[in-house]
């Protein structure tokens, strides 16, 4: 008589546990589907998304990045591509859709070699050498550029707009971006140096795109304190503090006894001399725009008015830091400290109303180290959609010069990509050659989505462009509005090297790390009064 195995339970009851083929199958399922929700937004041609969350706020973008963050996706591998989105927006501010698409492609092309029964490690190997080759062959092909070269940038800021909601009025915005980039960024020893919270982007809802400006200098959600001051301060002299101009509370309960009428005025007379000295000592210095941190004491604003200053409390410390850099003024945390070689510059302070908020701005600075862009447009979803694009072609502006490189777009170097890497494929033995091939071929993804979402027929597109490539042409690309294969550089369809080289790194290593994942165990769903939160179903999205 046989003996009954008792069966052995490792995990927690309710665990949900996928391996093998299955589990990588719901992975690669995953992703796909991350790269088909955002594939129809890609090019000049795209279409947008609208996304409404629990609270009712309305989205509307065809930006890659928002679309992802703003549908909170639950499924782990979705989740991992959303990463790949998130990275490419903080490395370069544009490129996100292209990122994930080509992150999608690349699992498609590996599910039907794992269909071929090929190991999913060799996959991986053949993936990191054409991902290395496809870097390395960017590299060869992309042309330099320079600070001075201001047509080029401005073809790589409208290149950034162009199908996002403010194309209309691409020429004016990408001038904008391109002068904004220039007043910040930096050259040093280890290169550009740039800084994108030096650049502030103000929304202000009334007007058109059009009348989008560029500030040299600082706007601040913030008006004068007192009504009696100027509204507007020519030639401005501005003091930057860190402190209270206010009489300080003692540190320790204290009890101050007054015992006839003449001590209470005296009091009060002393805290007014006080206040009357604080203020003494800030105009001494010449200063005629006072900005603090802190606070300022009713009796120190009525001071400020009598004397004509511009006063505004309580800033923000991006503020204070951003004024600092764009005026050249310290930021000074003891009144007693205060000199006139603190003191920042600018050609103009003023306060001014923006629909139905008061802002001050501070502008002409002579030469700034931190810019404000106003954007204007006729609604919410406008200004929002416009700010998105600003800052899709500031980041390109900035990693082009950061790089000092820039490929042309419209499908170019993907094609080119694809035909190089499909030719390196063959001096490989073994079966990593299949791997190398199936990343030539998901190259492809990118020229033939822009086709699609164009109406156009991708095969015949990619024949065309293919025999462009054969012929030598390196920016042949598609020319989304006639249908043509144009030189895409020529056209100024131009992007910044950056953009290809972290699209292409960040997609190939989370291709890799999902086609090495064979068993997935989630834990299972808890009781509700734990509060604590429910693993995601691992079947789909």
């Amino acid at each position: 008589m046989s003996k009954q195995v008792q069966p052995i339970y490792i995990l927690p009851e309710n665990s949900q546990r996928t391996t093998g083929k299955t589990a990588q199958q719901n992975n690669i399922m995953a992703a796909k589907l991350v790269g088909e929700i955002v594939r129809t937004t890609l090019g000049p041609k795209g279409m947008d998304k609208m996304i409404v969350d629990s609270m009712g706020e309305v989205t509307i973008t065809n930006d890659g990045v928002t679309i992802l963050e703003e549908m909170q996706i639950e499924h782990p591998a979705a989740k991992m591509i959303v990463e790949v989105a998130k990275t490419q927006e903080e490395e370069v501010g544009d490129g996100t859709t292209t990122a994930v698409i080509l992150a999608g492609e690349l699992l498609k092309q590996a599910e039907s070699l794992l269909e071929k029964e090929i190991h999913p490690t060799v996959i991986v190997r053949g993936y990191r050498q054409a991902a290395t080759k496809a870097i390395e062959i960017l590299n060869k092909i992309a042309q330099p550029i320079t600070k001075n070269d201001t047509e080029t940038l401005i073809k790589i800021a409208q290149t950034a707009i162009t199908g996002k909601g403010a194309e209309s009025s691409k020429e004016k915005l990408s001038t904008i971006a391109v002068n904004a980039v220039r007043r910040v960024i930096k050259e040093t020893t280890k290169g550009m140096q740039y800084e994108k919270e030096l650049i502030k982007i103000e929304k202000s809802i009334g007007g058109s795109v059009e009348d989008t400006e560029l500030i040299e200098g600082v706007i601040l959600d913030k008006e004068p304190v007192h009504p009696g001051m100027p509204e507007t301060v020519e030639n401005a002299r501005i003091a930057l503090l860190d402190t209270a101009l206010e009489i300080k509370n003692t540190e320790i309960d204290a009890k101050i006894s007054i015992t006839d009428p003449s001590q209470m005025q005296a009091f009060i007379d002393q805290e007014e001399t006080m206040l009357r000295n604080m203020v003494n000592r800030v105009l001494e210095t010449g200063a005629n725009v006072v900005f603090t941190q802190k606070g300022i004491d009713d009796i120190a604003q009525h001071f400020f008015a009598k004397h004509g200053v511009y006063a505004a409390r309580r800033l923000k410390k991006s503020d204070m830091e951003a004024i600092s850099k764009a005026t050249g003024a310290n930021i000074v945390t003891s009144i007693q400290d205060l000199t006139s070689k603190d003191l920042g510059i600018a050609g103009r302070v003023r306060k001014q109303a923006i629909g139905d908020q008061v802002m001050t701005y501070v502008e002409e600075c002579k030469n700034p180290q931190s810019v404000t862009i106003l954007v204007h447009g006729g609604t919410e979803h406008i200004v929002d959609e416009v700010k998105r694009s600003i800052t899709d072609a500031l980041g390109d502006v900035a990693a082009s010069l950061k790089s000092g490189k820039v490929v042309a777009g419209a499908g170019a170097p993907e094609v080119e990509l694809s035909k190089q890497i499909r030719l390196y494929s063959e001096t490989l033995s073994g079966r990593e050659q299949l791997a190398v091939r199936a990343f030539a071929e998901a190259m492809e993804v990118i020229p033939r989505t822009l086709a699609e979402n164009a109406g156009l027929d991708p095969i015949d597109v990619l024949a065309e462009l293919k025999a462009s490539h054969d012929q030598g042409r390196t920016w042949a690309g598609i020319d989304v509005f006639t249908g043509q294969v144009v030189d895409a550089w020529r056209a100024g369809v131009i992007e910044p090297l950056k953009i290809k080289t972290q699209a292409i790194s960040s997609a190939s290593e989370v291709a890799q790390m999902i086609l090495r994942i064979d068993d997935v165990i989630a834990g299972g769903p808890t009781t509700q009064n734990t509060g604590t939160p429910q693993m995601p179903n691992m079947d789909g999205m």
